[in-house]
């Protein structure tokens, strides 16, 4: 079996700058199918920027490395592949702010996850076939959003927003789930129901999680291992097993007491298997 065999992501001496700030400074690493990854950090560590050029949202610097998905080029050298659109059909990205439409119904938002895959005049004149109003309906049903598919999309809490959007990705039948800080403005009992539902997605259909995250807690709890980012260089890539006070103070020093915070006090429960669309 070669190397790359289930690879995901991989990502060589990748530099970004704005500025004269250096916000990621020759990240290497690389991610396999399957895995669950905690990115971790104190606020400006360099966590989005990494989400955002792992999914082109950002151009790394001329003259610097690569980013690979899937074993396909997705940029190099401060340009972005012409596959790109292609490459992110398979990627999922969720971002603290929620990214839907208010005025609009909940239905509606999730199906913009087909978008990339309709002509421009559908997408924007919402004309979506009754099997693809299916499967949207069938992924808010099993995320437990059922009966709010035709409310607007500004009567939900925030935990019922997120997990809209996560209904969204579901439709877009992506492989690899990008999540920059999904939870960083829900409640604690909001806080469990997403990171329970990003658990399911990858235990139920192998979907690859790379969420961001600054509480120390959630991402031993949650995931399995842990690329830990400071000033814009990774300074741990291990088992988040080893996010310990101690540990933790040693890497970040006083900023350590950002990621040092425990909200949920009990160990989540297994999620229940839920019935995913295909």
């Amino acid at each position: 079996m070669s190397d790359s065999a289930g690879r995901v992501v991989r990502v060589q001496e990748v530099n970004k700058t704005f500025g004269t700030h250096h916000a990621l400074k020759n990240i290497a690493l690389e991610v396999r199918q399957g895995e669950r990854v905690a990115l971790l950090g104190a606020s400006g560590s360099g966590k989005s920027t990494l989400l955002r050029c792992l999914c082109a949202l950002e151009t790394i610097d001329a003259g610097s490395g690569r980013i690979d998905l899937f074993d396909q080029p997705l940029q190099a050298a401060g340009r972005v592949s012409d596959e790109v659109r292609r490459l992110r059909r398979q990627v999922g990205i969720i971002f603290q702010q929620f990214n839907l439409v208010g005025r609009l119904p909940v239905m509606t938002n999730v199906l913009t996850g087909l978008a990339a895959d309709l002509p421009l005049w559908r997408s924007l004149s919402g004309r979506f076939s009754l099997q693809e109003r299916g499967r949207a309906l069938d992924a808010l049903e099993s995320i437990g959003l059922g009966p709010q598919a035709f409310q607007r999309a500004s009567t939900l809490s925030g935990g019922q927003q997120q997990r809209a959007a996560i209904a969204r990705v579901l439709v877009q039948g992506a492989r690899l789930l990008l999540a920059d800080e999904p939870v960083a403005s829900l409640d604690p009992e909001s806080t469990r129901r997403v990171m329970d539902l990003l658990m399911t997605l990858n235990r139920d259909q192998g979907m690859t999680l790379i969420v961001s995250l600054h509480h120390a807690g959630l991402a031993r709890r949650y995931c399995q291992r842990v690329v830990a980012l400071r000033q814009g260089e990774l300074v741990f890539d291990g088992p988040t097993s080893a996010l310990t006070p101690s540990f933790l103070r040693s890497l970040y020093g006083s900023a350590s007491e950002e990621l040092i915070q425990d909200e949920l006090a009990d160990e989540p429960s297994a999620p229940p298997a839920l019935s995913l669309v295909a």
